[in-house]
């Protein structure tokens, strides 16, 4: 797992049109929020993914990009992104190298059962690349109004 004070491991994923999003291109820029969810279309999912695209504009103003990420297909983050009419960049990370290295790919009990699967996380990145918070195993029911807060205390 990662840790506060870490530089952000780097990766370049597509996006729901199959665009290139490389995390370096925003260093010295803006602020990230990298997000890490487990499925589009759950009800969970639906719901932390709507509600951070909800508060968009609040985080532009805060000169902060949100990306989403998981592991399903380009055209399955289309359809969820249109479907829900989500503004921010979802981005596809099939092989599941970038979950692996941000640590958010974990074993979990299921019915008896070791299963592998996305732990919700939040990672709060700062302009140089170095990681502000490491948020493992959130819960989505508010989590993105409290890390607006967070992106607003590091501009502060």
């Amino acid at each position: 797992m990662l840790k506060v004070g870490e530089r952000a491991p780097a990766f370049a994923l597509p996006d729901a049109d199959m665009e290139t999003v490389d995390l370096a291109v925003f260093q010295g820029e803006k602020h990230l929020v990298l997000f890490f969810y487990p499925k589009d279309g759950t009800p969970c999912c639906i719901k932390e993914v709507t509600d951070f695209s909800d508060h968009e504009g609040d985080f532009k103003r805060q000169d902060c990009l949100l990306l989403g990420v998981n592991r399903d297909d380009c055209l399955k983050h289309a359809e969820f992104r249109d479907k829900e009419g989500i503004g921010l960049e979802l981005l596809s990370d099939a092989d599941g190298a970038v979950c692996k290295r941000y640590g958010v790919w974990q074993a979990k009990e299921v019915d008896g059962h070791k299963k592998y699967g996305i732990v919700r996380s939040t990672f709060i990145i700062d302009r140089t690349g170095i990681i502000r918070h490491a948020l493992y195993n959130v819960n989505y029911k508010g989590h993105a109004q409290e890390v607006l807060r967070l992106v607003k205390e590091l501009n502060t």
